[in-house]
């Protein structure tokens, strides 16, 4: 559970971002697209920790 989560997680993190950064330019999408799965990261591990352990 905690791989699928983080997945999906990850993959709608990092599509806002570059859909974010996109509007600005090529390295700007990137490189908000890897904060934006960062992000992701973070929520997807703090809802695992509180609601599935």
């Amino acid at each position: 559970m905690k791989g699928l989560l983080s997945f999906l997680c990850v993959t709608v993190g990092g599509a806002i971002g570059w859909w974010l950064g996109a509007f600005v330019g090529f390295m700007t999408a990137v490189f908000l697209s890897i904060l934006g799965s960062g992000i992701g990261l973070y929520f997807a591990l703090r809802v695992h920790r509180e609601y599935f352990e």
